[in-house]
């Protein structure tokens, strides 16, 4: 296991490295296992699946939500978009303190700030307290995943990095599959507030595993600052631009609070990349951004994830007030997506070791526009068509499996191995500011196309299904062209150096 091997353990050694606050190695029988180096994965994939049942579960509550507080849409769209909002904004900052202070112990601690975070949200009386303890998960969730990656490939060395990034990615897959039908059954049997209770056991376990398993972390970064230039300015800059995005259909171009926040977003986004190239140890080290297969890879990322979510954003809605199904079997059918990508995972990140990432990557994509395609034809509001519409969103899921995991090892094949941890970093960086604008995306196309429905005011339970099918068909066509997008960033990318001798064949 490259730079993280355990030593030798004992239980007084946890014990005192407990009480000093450090990180305490693993236990003694764990570390000794031949396949030690997949239980680090196996625990860091339930960290992966917890953080995607979540996500996944939170888009079956939205239409729940939208109707209980008689919200509209860019409203509640927030309930997703300030949990990942967060996860973007902090993931470099505890990215860069893992590497000083150790990974273990803030990956571990994220358990716990997770689960306190669930707990709140369960309890939360009113829409906008709901969003604020949504943060408070975010910031759990944030440090679970700041770092996975980078535990995950120094613990199988790159030899194996896409079987294990593939194990990973249906870690994720599943949860995102597990997420909508227990959303839709908790929403028909106990109410919306369970969704986030249930987080709780999950939180625990991985907390105990979390401590017991994962190795401590070698070659602790300790010189140069911490860079509490960029830690103040990033959440603000993206707050910024994610809420232009938003809100900015329903201020309007010329009022005071779209100018504002347009002017705010320039002049933090200029902040914030001044104060990362004059930073000695910057939370993102963009360096990386200039190497074109890196570049290429993560605007590729985005663009998936942007579709995925949007996809995860509207069907609810679709299956909800369209075709009038219950929360439970709306969950069920919007599940048949996650679990075809989590099927498909495990192939795409073999596809990746034998052949390289781009045929893998480009043949993804052209089946994500392919299953877009058949969805806009056939979702029609017209029940005879729903297997068609079923088939759409697995073709859909098979894109999107085949996908993920080799763009993600293409990406990390990019990085050198002394910037493992900030690529990783800005990996999930660009990946959760995909994922907030899909959510942001899908909610205001939406939203534009039911404004000319009397009476909506933006919310989906007063519009009519005529008008609910043509709003869902414009955000199709919208997710349809960013996939267009991340298909033809695949068909563009290079192959670095380093990389040219890890395959037999690269396409």
């Amino acid at each position: 296991m490259a730079n993280e091997e355990p030593g030798p353990a004992s239980v007084a050694a946890l014990r005192n490295a407990v009480l000093r606050g450090h990180e305490p190695p693993p236990l003694p029988a764990v570390a000794k296992l031949p396949w030690y180096p997949w239980a680090v994965v196996g625990t860091v994939c339930i960290g992966a699946f917890m953080g995607q049942v979540d996500a996944s579960l939170t888009q079956m509550l939205l239409p729940r939500l939208e109707h209980d507080f008689h919200a509209p849409l860019s409203t509640v769209s927030w309930v997703a978009v300030a949990y990942i909002l967060t996860m973007a904004s902090f993931m470099p900052i505890f990215g860069r303190l893992a590497d000083m202070v150790g990974r273990k112990l803030l990956y571990t601690s994220a358990f716990l700030i997770f689960v306190i975070g669930s707990g709140l949200c369960g309890f939360a009386p009113d829409l906008p307290t709901l969003i604020v303890f949504r943060i408070v998960q975010g910031i759990g969730a944030a440090l679970l995943t700041a770092n996975s990656i980078a535990v995950i490939v120094l613990a199988v060395g790159p030899e194996h990095r896409g079987r294990a990034l593939g194990l990973q990615s249906a870690a994720q897959a599943i949860g995102l599959g597990v997420g909508p039908a227990v959303g839709g059954l908790v929403l028909d049997t106990l109410g919306w507030n369970w969704a986030f209770w249930i987080n709780v056991p999950f939180g625990l376990l991985g907390l105990l595993l979390g401590w017991f398993v994962l190795p401590q972390t070698r070659h602790l970064q300790g010189g140069g600052r911490f860079d509490w230039h960029g830690a103040f300015l990033i959440a603000p800059a993206l707050t910024a631009v994610v809420a232009l995005l938003n809100e900015g259909h329903t201020w309007g171009v010329g009022s005071p609070a779209f100018i504002s926040c347009v002017v705010a977003a320039i002049v933090l986004l200029v902040l914030f990349v001044r104060a990362e190239r004059r930073a000695e140890t910057p939370l993102i080290d963009f360096t990386l951004l200039r190497q074109q297969a890196f570049l290429t890879g993560n605007l590729a990322n985005f663009l998936s994830y942007a579709t995925l979510f949007g996809v995860f954003f509207l069907i609810p809605f679709v299956l909800v007030r369209i075709y009038q199904d219950s929360e439970l079997v709306a969950g069920l059918r919007l599940s048949i997506v996650p679990v075809m990508l989590g099927l498909l995972a495990p192939v795409g990140g073999g596809l990746y070791d034998r052949f390289g990432a781009r045929v893998a990557t480009a043949s993804g994509m052209a089946l994500c526009v392919a299953g877009l395609a058949v969805l806009y034809l056939f979702l029609d509001g017209n029940a005879a068509n729903m297997p068609l519409v079923m088939l759409a969103l697995a073709i859909f899921g098979i894109g999107q499996g085949l996908f993920i995991s080799p763009n993600s090892s293409a990406i990390m094949a990019t990085a050198p191995e002394e910037l493992t941890g900030e690529a990783g970093s800005l990996l999930n960086v660009v990946r959760y500011l995909g994922i907030s604008t899909g959510i942001v995306g899908a909610s205001t196309v939406l939203a534009l196309g039911l404004a000319a429905a009397p009476g909506s005011n933006g919310i989906t339970v007063d519009a009519s299904a005529e008008m609910l099918v043509f709003a869902s068909r414009l955000v199709i066509l919208m997710l349809g062209v960013l996939g267009i997008l991340a298909g033809a960033l695949s068909l563009m990318r290079t192959v670095p150096r380093k990389a040219r001798g890890e395959h037999a064949v690269e396409l």
